[in-house]
C-alpha cells in the first residue's frame, strides 16, 4: 500500500517523508507508487509511468519546455551499529538524517514541490522520477524512458537535482569498471612450489594502482578532477590452498574530453599485459552551458559554476542531446555515507531557487 505525501507541505518536512519510504535500488515501487498517486492529484499535470519510472508535464503550448529529474533508489542501509543514515530517518535540530537525506530525497521533494505550486510557469514543466540509478547503467529507470518513451523526455534543457550545495555543477566524469584476473596453479600451501599463486600475481597491478597519480583535466573552463582505484578483491579456496584464480576490480573516473573506449585504452596502457574484462561503462558530459537557459540558472544560483565529478544522468541527458546541469540541495560528500543528512535550510533554499528561476 502507498504511503501517502502532501506536496504541500514544508518541504523539508517532505524530505523527511519521503526518507521514510525505504527504495533501496531494486525496491523503488512503494515510492513511485506513493508518488504517482501525490502526481495525479495535480489536475494541471498529465502523469505517465514506465515500470518504476514517472514523468509528468504540463502542456500549455510555451515556446519552452525545462526538465527536472532525480532518482528513486538509494544505495544499501548502513551496516554500522547506531548509524544514522537509516530508515525511518530522524530529525536532530534542523538537519534530517536518514539514507537518501542528500542522494537524493531532498532533490526530489523540491521536485515535488514545484510540480504542486507551478501551474502557470512561463515554461512547459516536465518532470521525470526513475529508478535504478545507483546500480549498473544497464538498469535505469531513465534509460528505460530514453529506449520506450523518448517523447516523455523531449525538452530544450534538463535540471537533475542532485546534491550540490545548491550551486550548479556542470558535466561530470564518466566511470569505468574492469575487472583485472590472474591465474596460476592450485596445489597444497605445504608444498607450495608445486604451485602457482594468482594472488600474488596480481601484485603488480596493485602496486601500479597505488601509485598512479590521477590527473586534473580542464575541459571548456573547468577542472575535472580523475580517479583511478581498486574497489574489490577476490581469490583464494581454502586456508591451506594455494589459489589458481583471483581478480581486482577497478573503477576509472575519468573526465568528460575522453570517451569510455578511451578510457578503457588508457587503463590498458598502464597494465600493460594484464588481463582486463570491462565490466560496465558511462561516458561523461561536457559542461554544455552555452545555452540561455543554463546561464539564467546560473545567475538564479548565485553566478558560480563547478565541475561534476561524480558521473550523473546529465551524461545521459547529454547523449539524447538535451543541454543538462547538475543543481540540488545537500552535499555530495555526505552521499552514501553512515550519517548521510541535508540541512533543511538548503532544501527550503533550493526550492526558492527553483521557483523564483522557473515562474
Amino acid at each position: 500500500m502507498s504511503a501517502q505525501l502532501d506536496l504541500t507541505k514544508d518541504v523539508a518536512e517532505l524530505t523527511a517523508d519521503l526518507i521514510n519510504i525505504f527504495s533501496v535500488s531494486g525496491q523503488e515501487t512503494l515510492l513511485a507508487d506513493s508518488i504517482e498517486e501525490a502526481l495525479k492529484q495535480q489536475r494541471h499535470l498529465g502523469v505517465s509511468r514506465v515500470g518504476d519510472a514517472l514523468v509528468a508535464r504540463t502542456d500549455l503550448g510555451r515556446s519552452e519546455r525545462i526538465l527536472l529529474a532525480g532518482h528513486l533508489d538509494t544505495v544499501p542501509l548502513p551496516a554500522t551499529d547506531g548509524a544514522l543514515g537509516t530508515v525511518p530517518g530522524q530529525w536532530v535540530g534542523e538537519v534530517i538524517y536518514g539514507r537518501g537525506a542528500a542522494d537524493m530525497k531532498g532533490g526530489l521533494a523540491v521536485q515535488l514541490a514545484l510540480a504542486s505550486v507551478l501551474k502557470e510557469p512561463k515554461r512547459d514543466l516536465t518532470f521525470v522520477f526513475y529508478d535504478h540509478e545507483e546500480v549498473e547503467a544497464s538498469k535505469s529507470g531513465l534509460l528505460r524512458l530514453a529506449t520506450h518513451a523518448p517523447d516523455l523526455l523531449c525538452a530544450d534543457f534538463a535540471v537533475l537535482l542532485e546534491p550540490t550545495n545548491g550551486w550548479v555543477e556542470a558535466g561530470c566524469n564518466g566511470t569505468l569498471r574492469l575487472r583485472a584476473t590472474a591465474s596460476g596453479k592450485a596445489a597444497h600451501s605445504a608444498r607450495a612450489w608445486m604451485g602457482a599463486n594468482a594472488i600474488h600475481a596480481l601484485a603488480d597491478v596493485l602496486a601500479t594502482l597505488r601509485d598512479y597519480e590521477p590527473e586534473t583535466v580542464d575541459v571548456d573552463g573547468l577542472l575535472y578532477r580523475e580517479g583511478l582505484n581498486a574497489v574489490g578483491i577476490g581469490g583464494g579456496i581454502a586456508g591451506n590452498v594455494i589459489p589458481d584464480t583471483a581478480h581486482i576490480d577497478i573503477n576509472y573516473r575519468f573526465a568528460p574530453d575522453k570517451t569510455a573506449d578511451q578510457a578503457e585504452e588508457k587503463v590498458r596502457g598502464l597494465l600493460g599485459g594484464t588481463t582486463l574484462v570491462r565490466r560496465d561503462a558511462a561516458g561523461g558530459a561536457r559542461p554544455g552551458l552555452e545555452s540561455a537557459l543554463a546561464q539564467s540558472l546560473i545567475g538564479a544560483a548565485g553566478g558560480a559554476v563547478l565541475p561534476k565529478y561524480g558521473w550523473t544522468d546529465v551524461a545521459r541527458f547529454a547523449e539524447i542531446g538535451i543541454p543538462a546541469v547538475n543543481f540540488g540541495p545537500g552535499d555530495a560528500l555526505l552521499a552514501h555515507t553512515d550519517d548521510e543528512h541535508v540541512l533543511a535550510s538548503e532544501v527550503r533554499k533550493c526550492l526558492i531557487t527553483s521557483q523564483d528561476w522557473l515562474s
